[in-house]
């Protein structure tokens, strides 16, 4: 991916400074212990806290790999917000309101909950902002076996596409149907809403490919493997299980480089309609 010494984005809300600073744990447990937490919908923070009591907060220094992760990631929404801003007045007749990505290191507040390395990367729609711990990058790359700069950057496309579902109104329907039922058709829901996210990510690989002129050569298998390294069966299986399917929340690993797939081979919004979708 092309994207040293191109434009940043002024959306970025950069608390890496102000980390609260805990005992750390061993590097393999830790990555072990966040992937489990991401993906299979775990939130291991109880035992990050039972493992490290967290001392007084200050101010935490950026490494140069810091510094151009938050580069990296300034760039990709500043792509993000640019493909989003035409294909909405494009595809919908409105302007695109961006959303702001806050980068944190350890553990930060939100309104969602507290984000955390073991919560993942996520976005909040209660105030329309995505958090991400660059440390997860090294996580999808070592312990996940997705590394690449295009497979971190469809990470930052996928949590920025649930900011664009709820800008067009489908996150709240969708939750509020969830709120409203049991735990096997709440993940059955999620399941669609993240097969969305995918295809969304799609449409702006494909925009950014064709727009912008990012996209390197073997890119693309980076982000489909990205997909297919964070299915949720691939994941239970990973972790010594037999797949589950009633307790996906995020959808297969075909179903999720296979919706990616459509939204880059259609670059329309109205293919990525998971929700009237009989096939995931």
């Amino acid at each position: 991916m092309q994207w040293r010494g191109r434009r940043g984005s002024a959306n970025i809300e950069d608390r890496r400074r102000q980390r609260s600073a805990a005992a750390p744990i061993g590097g393999v447990g830790l990555l072990a212990l966040l992937a489990i937490g991401y993906f299979l919908g775990i939130d291991v923070t109880p035992l990050l806290d039972q493992a490290a009591a967290p001392r007084g907060g200050g101010t935490a220094e950026l490494t140069e790999a810091d510094r151009q992760a938050g580069e990296f990631v300034s760039v990709t929404l500043a792509d993000t917000e640019q493909i989003w801003g035409e294909i909405f007045r494009e595809q919908v007749g409105r302007a695109y309101e961006p959303a702001t990505l806050v980068l944190f290191k350890g553990l930060t507040p939100s309104p969602c909950g507290s984000a955390s390395g073991a919560t993942g990367p996520f976005y909040c729609p209660n105030d329309r902002k995505v958090y991400l711990d660059t440390d997860f990058f090294a996580t999808l790359a070592r312990q996940l076996g997705a590394g690449g700069d295009f497979a971190a950057a469809y990470v930052v496309a996928h949590e920025v596409a649930h900011h664009v579902q709820n800008e067009l109104g489908v996150l709240d329907r969708a939750n509020a149907v969830r709120a409203q039922s049991g735990q096997a058709q709440s993940n059955a829901i999620s399941v669609r809403i993240e097969l969305q996210a995918d295809c969304l990510s799609g449409i702006w690989a494909r925009h950014a490919e064709e727009r912008i002129g990012a996209i390197e050569p073997g890119d693309l298998e980076e982000a489909v493997n990205a997909a297919r390294q964070i299915g949720d069966d691939t994941l239970q299986r990973n972790a010594g299980r037999v797949p589950q399917p009633h307790t996906f929340t995020h959808g297969t690993s075909e179903q999720r480089a296979r919706w990616f797939a459509i939204g880059y081979r259609t670059g329309e919004l109205r293919a990525c309609d998971t929700f009237s979708a009989q096939r995931l």
